[in-house]
Formats: C-alpha cells, sequence, structure tokens
C-alpha cells in the first residue's frame, strides 16, 4: 500500500508539472571515403560517352549531419556525386537508418560533380558485388555513424551575397542569380565545432571532360580548406545550379575556385553566435510528383540518337524511368519554425530557388538541388520559353510548369508548418 501511494504521489507531482518536454537541440557527425574503383564508367559528361575512368585526382566523400529536434531525426548529407543515388538506392538506405536509429527523413545531396560514377549501373564492376551496393552501406554506416555521435548542441546560420557565380544559360539582360552563400555552423556546448554546411549554387564542372580521372571538383576543395581550418566535417550542400556555372574570375582551377568560396565561408564560420533553438522543432514532409514527359525514349528513332550519344545502359535506365511519366521528388523541412528547407530529385533553375526563399519569409532557407534521386533538369517557365541547353526536352524530358508546381508545394508546407493557413491542404 505504502509503495502504491509513493507512485501516485509521484505521478501527481509530474502531472502538475505538465508535459515532459523534448531534449534540446543534438546533433552529430562523420565523414566516409566513397571513392569508386578505377575503370568504373564515369557520369556527367555527355561529350565523353561515359567512358571508363583511369584514375583519380582526389577523393570523393561522403558527410552526415544528423540534428535531433523534438523527438525528430533528420540526416543531411553531401556526395562528392554527380546525382543522388536512385530511387531503389534511397529506399534501402532510409529503411535502414529508420530502423538501426529512428531516423524517418535523409537529405541525399549531390555536389553535381562531372567527374564522379555512373549511379544507374547495379552490376559494375561484379554483378555479384557491385558499387552501387557498396555505396548504400556505406552511406548508411556514416549516417549511423554521425548519429551515434549526437551530443547536446546548439548552431547558427550567416549569409551573404558573392560574385563567385554565373547564369550560363540566359541571353537575357536581366538574367537571374542566386548569389546567396548560405552557412550553418553546429556545436557542442562547450563551442567546439561539430559540423559545417555551405549552401552555395554553381555546377561543379571546373574539370574540362577530357580529364577522365575521379574528383570532387571544385566543392571538394572548398571543403577541404573549411575542414583543414575547423577540423570538423563541412557539408556542400548544392544549390539551384541548373543554370549557373562558377565564376572564377582570376580564380582559374578546381582548387583556387573552391578556396575562394571557403574563404567566404571561413568569413561567415568566423563571427557567427551560436544558440540553443528557441522552438526545438522539427517538422518534415516529404512529396512524391507524377510529370507528363516531353521525351519518348520508347520512339525507336529517338532511343537510337541517344544510344549513339550517351551509354546505352544508362539510355536504358531512364526509359526505364520514364515509362510512367517523370517522378521527381521533394523533401520539406522546418526546423525551430525559422529554418527552412526544400530538397528537389534535379537541377532546378535558379529562378525556382530565388522564388522560394523570396516568398517563404524565413529567416534562412537552404534550397538543396540534386536531392534524392535525379530526374535531369527543371527550367522555369521562362527559360523553357527561352529555349537552349538545359530548358529543352532533350535534358529536360519533364513537363513545363513542374518546377513551379513542386516550389508551390513546398512553399504551403513551410506556411503550414509555422501555423499559417491550417486550413488549407496541398494539392494531391
Amino acid at each position: 500500500m505504502r509503495h502504491a501511494i509513493e507512485t501516485w504521489l509521484a505521478l501527481l507531482v509530474v502531472l502538475a508539472a505538465g508535459p515532459v518536454l523534448a531534449a534540446g537541440l543534438e546533433a552529430g557527425a562523420a565523414k566516409v571515403d566513397i571513392t569508386p574503383p578505377t575503370g568504373h564508367p564515369m557520369w556527367g559528361y555527355g561529350a565523353r560517352h561515359d567512358a571508363p575512368s583511369v584514375g583519380v585526382l582526389d577523393p570523393l566523400y561522403a558527410r552526415a549531419l544528423v540534428l535531433s529536434a523534438g523527438g525528430r531525426r533528420l540526416a543531411l548529407v553531401s556526395l562528392d556525386l554527380g546525382r543522388a543515388p536512385t530511387r531503389q538506392s534511397t529506399a534501402v538506405i532510409r529503411a535502414r537508418v529508420k530502423e538501426a536509429a529512428g531516423i524517418e527523413h535523409v537529405l541525399l545531396v549531390a555536389s553535381h560533380t562531372h567527374h564522379g560514377p555512373v549511379l544507374e549501373l547495379d552490376d559494375w564492376p561484379d554483378p555479384k558485388k557491385p558499387y552501387v551496393r557498396q555505396l548504400e552501406r556505406q552511406l548508411g554506416d556514416v549516417i549511423l555513424t554521425a548519429a551515434k555521435a549526437m551530443k547536446p548542441a546548439r548552431l547558427g546560420l550567416a549569409s551573404k551575397q558573392v560574385m563567385l557565380n554565373r547564369n550560363r544559360h540566359s541571353k537575357l539582360a536581366d538574367k537571374p542569380v542566386d548569389r546567396d552563400l548560405l552557412v550553418l555552423r553546429v556545436e557542442d556546448a562547450a563551442g567546439r565545432p561539430i559540423g559545417h554546411a555551405v549552401n552555395f549554387a554553381a555546377h561543379a564542372t571546373v574539370y574540362p571532360a577530357a580529364v577522365r580521372k575521379f574528383s570532387a571538383d571544385w566543392p571538394g576543395a572548398m571543403a577541404a580548406l573549411v575542414e583543414q581550418e575547423t577540423k570538423a566535417p563541412c557539408l556542400f550542400l548544392q544549390g539551384a545550379a541548373g543554370d549557373l556555372s562558377p565564376n572564377p574570375g582570376e580564380q582559374r582551377g578546381p582548387e583556387k575556385f573552391g578556396q575562394a568560396v571557403a574563404r567566404e565561408a571561413l568569413a561567415l564560420l568566423k563571427d557567427i553566435p551560436c544558440a540553443p533553438l528557441q522552438k526545438n522543432t522539427l517538422e518534415v514532409r516529404e512529396d512524391d510528383f507524377t510529370f507528363g514527359s516531353r521525351l519518348d525514349l520508347g520512339n525507336p528513332a529517338i532511343r537510337t540518337m541517344y544510344d549513339t550519344a550517351f551509354f546505352p545502359a544508362l539510355v536504358a535506365f531512364y526509359e526505364r524511368e520514364y515509362r510512367g511519366g517523370v517522378r521527381p521528388h521533394l523533401t520539406t523541412a522546418l526546423l525551430d519554425g525559422r529554418i527552412g528547407f526544400a530538397g528537389v530529385s534535379g537541377e532546378f533553375f535558379c529562378g525556382h530557388a530565388l522564388s522560394l526563399k523570396r516568398r517563404a519569409r524565413l529567416e534562412h532557407v537552404f534550397f538543396l538541388g540534386y536531392c534524392n534521386d535525379y530526374q535531369q533538369y527543371f527550367p522555369t517557365i521562362e527559360a523553357a520559353a527561352e529555349g537552349g541547353y538545359g530548358a529543352d526536352a532533350t535534358v529536360s524530358p519533364v513537363e513545363v510548369g513542374a518546377g513551379e508546381r513542386m516550389i508551390d508545394r513546398a512553399l504551403i508546407h513551410l506556411y503550414k508548418m509555422r501555423g499559417k493557413m491550417p486550413n488549407l491542404r496541398p494539392e494531391k
């Protein structure tokens, strides 16, 4: 009887105190080498016809930053790859980390280096031990390693406009350019860095097609310098770079240009004040879309043309991929009610990012291109009307206006997750 009374008294104390709040922000980071074996077909340049690699200029890495807030966990993963893993690989990785560490949401963000491996093949170099299966294991491992390293954390963000990119597509006088360089610092309670993230939009194509060696291109040089100075993993999160290239000026070459971006990021990181989360919330929404295609790879004439220009096995992959329409993925997240994330599975033109950032009315928005699968280019309606590479059906099979519809969906989520428009439901 005495034990029962003590138990009831303890319960009354808990109820009187109100609901138990989840712990504040926790974070952990990790890094792993994902360089494929020499001889693997190289992804990126059509002129190279996916020829096999003959060596390695610099290693390819995956870096993971796992954040936990409000009882939810999110993994940000930067990849020195041309594209994010396929939907099948992504599903395998997500299922594993959800079961092992309760991480329900994963953002796999490729840097879009044109000196990475083809990921659309699942039988290279050995059908029994293909590289893509190895990559799945490594990405799951690095996320779980970061999760095991999680500790109480605080964060800070800063951004600035830089002149390090240019619009490579439009011929108009008022061509759009997203010049936002956004950096995130996550540190422990003692002020020691746990990890950093740099969000910027510019193609990772400084090395030419003739170079047949694996390389992370300029984002690798950027991350290397930040890590050298901070002694913590640095994720490069590529933005809406579909129509944006580096603007090197005197900073010629991948190393010099990457270091120029790194110096801008380090200058911001040096003065970022970090603090605990204010609301301690993390909300995430996932959306799959199906759009019509402007390109019929099932047409024998078109298929023959593409088989001649590209790796036939790669063309076969996309013929299967687009049979039921173009199916991109969108991940929208809101951290602490003030920091937005929008991950899209393709090469979005920068006008999409500029639109979302302006209309979302948040302190900061991370626009993440090449995220969780890959469905080629998503030009704006204006860019599609102007035409040119990246905006025509040869490399942008998705129907015109698809990108705008995805951005609108992300915008609705970001408002709803802040308690705005509570009765508004996104379109199906």
